[in-house]
């Protein structure tokens, strides 16, 4: 189990990754990595996990009937593991058109009962059984959003079952008592301000059947109890848990209990069972390293190079484990169980080699990497074991869902290596960099104070920054200045200065503007350079916008903005292109004439956020951004190429104008007039499409207009009435 400090890093980051690969929502962790948030902050930790644990000052039993409470270590895992499913659930898609804002309610009790005093349930033998599960839904599909409209709170509900003990015809039980860990989990949901005790206001629904080991279930009666809930309607917005799914011999790699349309929060998913942007894959809980508290370890060599602390492997995998030890020495550690302990000594707590005892989790810190192999089951306790020691996972499972992959970049923390690579890991992993592995060695996530309650949409009042990159138009530079400046929602103002050979005007000559204007000198004349994740850019934001687009008016550019900040995710802008495929060449084709198809919006005018600036310049795949460099054009295009690819979604285009020529601007002054551009520019495109493996623009039909803004009505009616004409 992760410690304090790590759980409530990986709450924030879930939250703010999630939401922003996923709608667009929130804030990415990238971005407040770098911008926001130190990577220790340790000031900021108990207010970080106040949050997360959203539970009131005052100690209350609220929720229904639930086991007597229990004063456990675990506690705040399963908080937090509530807490990112839930935001998981939120990003995926069900919580579009939540509201702006998320407040506090105020706290109220309900009387708890023993589980002696739950109702008995008789399931007869021919109840209904629900389908077994639909491996095609989707959150546009199968969750009813319906459900989740707006309430006097603006709050996301969640609802939890009343205790019931399901019994069959014969009086046996169809499941064991509650468990521990369940308990703690129904708990934290009903202790948060998400909790409703009003099944006719919740969005969401989750049982008090326990489901975390499928191996003390009766499969198909638990599925009756399931289908006896009251709002059961197919399993829609229903959330089920599940840490250990599938039994023998087969040990599917999700819960066997028939459970139709419902959301499953499972640990162990494979590619074949994962319902992706559905479903959320969620850690295996280990207990281990818990109760033990591991020293902090700085980055480094270790004693150990690989170490291997897993028991009951296959037979196969110990024997490439062995080879491996006696091929590379001491450098290597193969741990097993231990058969030579004495009396009263726990063997969970212990590893040997030989006859050498080791305590764990404790000699996880001992190793620069730690193997996590597939067992009967794809998920493993030991991946949590290895991340709290700082250990480098390699995780050896060929198509398993990794903990949160959809939002976490586990390349990141870890190594993959495919299974039939396993006798060559060790020569893998002696070619990544020293560095890197240092890196991987560090890293945490950064806290935020704050991951529950930030606003589903970026606020207004924070407004954007305009990125003008330039070179020597100078006149055009100010005309460009001034207009932008008249922006309303216009934040800062910073000036990419690209000419080494030329200093810029002096501070008395550029235009005295209401804002904070900054000039930034580049060391090289580089197109990446307007795409750099400068500090000094505050906001969300961000329209990077030519020094020769001065027709733009500042209705149009504020109306751009406000759809930025409904779709925070996307590329917002204002010249349209388009790629085409050329059957004649078989070869992609760059198209700028003026269609109502687009596909890409050109960064001489566009909204984006902040976070694709860091992606842009550390995480383009390939050598793009050299080439890009190197050519002096296209960097426009490996932009919307990134942004489609992380995203999987459309550009936007707004306002109809379609013509943005600089009219004092020739051909010497300006790039794209360059007879060989539009050659560059198809080249580009498949380029970059061989590089990304993939095509990810997205073609649509598709604009952006003010309400009104061709309408017959008085101008002072519209709220952006100065809109240009094509």
């Amino acid at each position: 189990m992760w410690n304090a400090e790590v759980l409530k890093s990986l709450v924030a980051v879930t939250c703010l990754c999630q939401m922003m690969q996923s709608h667009s929502r929130l804030y990415p962790p990238h971005t407040v990595a770098r911008h926001q948030v130190p990577r220790a902050c340790s000031e900021c930790e108990e207010e970080a996990l106040w949050v997360i644990m959203c539970a009131s000052v005052k100690y209350n039993i609220r929720g229904p009937a639930l086991i007597p409470r229990m004063k456990t270590k675990h506690r705040i895992y399963y908080i937090t593991l509530f807490s990112i499913v839930l935001l998981g659930l939120i990003a995926t898609g069900m919580f579009q058109f939540w509201p702006h804002s998320i407040e506090s309610s105020s706290d109220w009790s309900v009387q708890k009962r023993s589980i002696r005093d739950v109702p008995v349930v008789r399931l007869p033998a021919d109840s209904p059984v629900p389908e077994r599960g639909d491996l095609s839904c989707r959150m546009h599909t199968c969750f009813d959003v319906y459900r989740c409209g707006f309430n006097p709170k603006n709050k996301i509900k969640v609802y939890i079952y009343s205790l019931k003990k399901y019994v069959d015809d014969a009086g046996v039980p169809v499941s064991s008592t509650i468990s521990q860990e369940y308990n703690e989990l129904l708990t934290a949901v009903s202790d948060s301000d998400y909790y409703t005790e009003d099944i006719t206001r919740a969005c969401l629904f989750i049982p008090s059947i326990d489901l975390l080991n499928q191996n003390t279930l009766r499969v198909k009666e638990t599925a009756q109890a399931l289908a006896q809930l009251s709002r059961w309607d197919r399993g829609t917005n229903h959330l089920l848990f599940n840490m250990l799914p599938g039994g023998p011999p087969d040990y599917n790699t999700a819960l066997d209990v028939p459970r139709d349309r419902a959301l499953l929060a499972g640990g162990g998913f494979s590619t074949w069972t994962y319902r992706q942007g559905y479903d959320v894959s969620i850690p295996v809980y280990s207990p281990l390293s818990a109760e033990v508290d591991l020293p902090e370890k700085g980055p480094g060599p270790r004693r150990y190079f690989l170490l291997s602390s897993q028991m009951a492997l296959h037979p196969e995998y110990r024997e490439e484990l062995a080879a491996l030890q006696a091929r590379h020495g001491e450098a290597t550690l193969v741990l097993d169980k231990c058969t030579n302990l004495s009396e009263g000594i726990p063997a969970a707590r212990k590893r040997c080699h030989k006859h050498q005892v080791f305590d764990y989790p404790q000699v996880l810190q001992e190793a620069t990497f730690c193997v996590v192999l597939r067992g009967a089951r794809l998920g493993q306790a030991v991946l949590s074991d290895v991340l709290r020691a700082g250990c480098v996972p390699v995780i050896i499972a060929d198509s398993y869902i990794l903990p949160f992959s959809e939002v976490l970049d586990w390349k990141r923390v870890s190594v993959a290596v495919p299974e039939e690579k396993m006798p060559h890991v060790y020569s893998i992993l002696q070619s990544i960099p020293q560095r890197q592995i240092e890196e991987m060695q560090r890293q945490k996530w950064g806290s935020v104070s704050n991951p529950l309650f930030l606003p589903l949409i970026p606020p207004q009042s924070q407004g954007f920054t305009a990125i003008v990159l330039t070179y020597d138009r100078v006149e055009s530079l100010f005309r460009v200045i001034t207009e932008v400046s008249k922006v309303p929602s216009l934040s800062k103002l910073l000036v990419v200065w690209n000419n080494q050979n030329k200093n810029p005007p002096e501070d008395s000559l550029w235009p005295k503007i209401r804002v904070p204007l900054k000039v930034v000198r580049t060391a090289e004349n580089k197109l990446s350079n307007r795409f750099f994740p400068y500090d000094e850019i505050e906001t969300e934001a961000v329209l990077a916008i030519d020094d020769d687009i001065i027709m733009l008016t500042s209705d149009e550019l504020q109306f751009g903005y406000e759809v930025w900040r409904e779709f925070p995710d996307r590329l917002v802008g204002y010249p349209g292109r388009l790629h085409l495929w050329d059957h004649e060449m078989s070869k992609w084709k760059y198209e700028s004439e003026w269609t109502n198809e687009v596909s890409m919006v050109l960064t001489g005018a566009a909204f984006y956020h902040k976070y694709f600036n860091y992606l842009y310049t550390y995480k383009m795949p390939g050598d793009i951004k050299n080439w890009v460099d190197a050519h002096m054009n296209c960097e426009d295009i490996a932009m919307n190429f990134l942004v489609a690819n992380v995203t999987g979604k459309a550009v936007i285009k707004v306002t109809p104008r379609k013509k943005f020529k600089c009219p004092e601007c020739t051909a010497i002054d300006g790039l794209s007039l360059d007879q060989t551009h539009m050659v560059e520019r198809s080249e580009c495109i498949n380029k970059f499409a061989s590089v990304f493996g993939t095509m990810p623009l997205k073609v649509v039909e598709h604009r952006a207009d003010p309400v009104l803004y061709k309408d017959d009505f008085p101008e002072k009616l519209k709220s952006f009435p100065n809109i240009g004409s094509l």
